[in-house]
């Protein structure tokens, strides 16, 4: 059978990969006094208050299951706009939010409604792989522009302007990002908007871990610049419902229609007890929750990341959001005898019962050096994750 030329673009998500086989070996240590920890996937180990799931089983036994608007229930727009005036204080009309199924949905409408076959999007390397893929899948091309400690792994104004060609559309970029944790200084992403609108193009930011943030030095959203600027937002991170499927993006007035269009034809609409659950999220009972599990999340970062720094895994940069630690794995190479993240990944996984995701997914520069860590399991693993590997890298 004939493969199309897209989908061979499109690389393995090694993410999933390396988590295929860190479950392998997880079978087999089910049952030993050493099971295999998870650190390689993004996913809180927190599931969806109590309100929340209550509002869903409410939804199912009223029957409100039918479905709603592609842009989804006008109610959750309203909340979505009431969160970022009393979370962020702008004005976000409910008009410009469009529910989604999961924020993969936001960004594949975004490129699909925004980029022609050929035209180049700049993003900073390293970042999320599925960002990338998604211009790809809209015949566009993914630029990367290798980033250092330095600039947080995050573009500058000055490389977006040096790197823009007749073939740049625009900028996707991630503050909190994955696999870093690192957001854009406002005033940066502020100039940097500058030089994208001066030239015609569009800002893209993926703000799906700004809930996460624990630092009020970058806890802003990019939608305070102006009204031109698309925010990819999801209920998955902050609000802790990964497997419900739900997202939202804001987008300028004159853009609703557009994607509201593109989203009838590709998914009829986000799922309507997601919905009905997500309008819980904002219950004043379940913000005390979510920022309850925020502060627990800064604690993690903050037990974590000094223990990989003393162990020689080091962190250049402290994460001021999400639950990642992007660390330099170069002196554990050498102490375990291995040449790049990659295998280094699965020397822990077969020597520390320990899954991290190796670089190769985020990028080119650079990235066999660094292993991402994910905090988001729970300080006991974490605690118990740290000691299996002073024991190995000892």
């Amino acid at each position: 059978m004939k493969i199309s030329s897209r989908a061979g673009r499109i690389e393995p998500f090694y993410v999933m990969e390396v988590a295929k086989a860190a479950s392998a070996m997880a079978r087999e240590l089910a049952h030993t006094d050493a099971p295999m920890i998870f650190l390689n996937i993004g996913e809180p180990d927190f599931t969806a208050p109590p309100q929340v799931q209550e509002a869903a089983v409410r939804s199912i036994h009223d029957g409100a299951t039918q479905y709603t608007q592609a842009t989804g229930l006008l109610t959750l727009r309203e909340r979505i706009s009431g969160w970022y005036a009393t979370r962020f204080g702008v004005d976000i009309p409910a008009s410009r939010i469009v529910v989604t199924a999961g924020a993969s949905a936001a960004l594949q409408l975004a490129c699909l409604a925004l980029i022609d076959a050929g035209d180049e999007i700049l993003m900073p390397d390293p970042s999320y792989p599925c960002n990338r893929h998604f211009v790809s899948a809209a015949e566009g091309a993914a630029v990367l522009i290798p980033t250092t400690a330095a600039e947080r792994f995050q573009l500058s104004a000055d490389k977006v302007a040096a790197a823009w060609g007749p073939k740049t559309r625009g900028v996707l970029l991630a503050s909190p990002s994955n696999p870093t944790g690192t957001s854009i200084h406002p005033e940066e992403l502020r100039r940097i908007h500058e030089v994208v609108r001066s030239r015609g193009g569009i800002t893209l930011v993926d703000e799906i871990y700004l809930g996460l943030s624990y630092d009020d030095t970058f806890g802003h959203t990019a939608l305070a610049i102006d009204d031109q600027v698309i925010s990819i937002n999801s209920f998955s991170k902050y609000f802790n419902m990964t497997g419900w499927r739900l997202g939202w993006m804001v987008v300028p007035e004159t853009l609703v229609p557009v994607v509201e269009r593109l989203a009838q034809n590709l998914f009829i609409c986000p799922s309507t007890v997601a919905q009905h659950a997500a309008l819980a999220c904002f219950e004043p009972e379940s913000i005390a929750e979510y920022e309850r599990r925020r502060a627990e999340f800064k604690a993690r970062r903050d037990f974590f990341i000094p223990a990989l720094n003393a162990m020689g895994l080091n962190v250049p940069v402290m994460p001021d959001g999400a639950f990642y630690a992007w660390a330099d794995c170069t002196q554990a190479c050498r102490t375990l005898g291995v040449q790049d993240s990659w295998a280094f990944a699965f020397e822990l996984m077969k020597r520390a019962h320990v899954a991290v995701t190796p670089g190769r997914d985020f990028g080119t520069a650079e990235t066999a050096r660094f292993v991402r860590f994910s905090t988001a399991s729970s300080m006991a693993q974490l605690q118990t994750a740290v000691q299996r590997l002073r024991a190995l890298l000892a």
